[in-house]
């Protein structure tokens, strides 16, 4: 089975006003949930964005998670994308099968 990512907007850094626009985002909180149905793991991190007057603006009242969520990973690329899937896929697969574990000592009684 694929694992399933979930990308969540956690909070929105901004600054209050910058050619004449207010509350233009500058950097994203987010998070990556990974499950394969069973297990779940977890990522968070920051993006920092760039604002450029050349670029079409969204008022803050429109964005949606979905536009952030496109801005934040068309600003880590591919790669650092495919990287926190990875990172994902890891935990899922020591949840799965623990290197180390903690049983319970023999002579504990139950």
């Amino acid at each position: 089975m694929t694992n399933k990512y979930t990308w969540i907007i956690e909070s929105l850094d901004c600054i209050p006003s910058i050619d004449g626009q207010s509350n233009v985002v500058s950097c994203v909180h987010w998070r990556v949930n990974g499950t394969d149905g069973i297990n779940n793991a977890s990522v968070y991190g920051i993006q920092n964005l760039i604002y450029t007057s050349n670029n079409p603006f969204i008022n803050y009242s429109n964005l949606t998670e979905s536009v952030v969520i496109e801005w934040i990973q068309n600003s880590m690329g591919s790669e650092q994308v495919l990287a926190i899937q990875n990172n994902l896929d890891t935990q899922i697969s020591l949840l799965m099968n623990p290197p180390v574990i903690s049983p319970s000592l023999p002579w504990a009684t139950t």
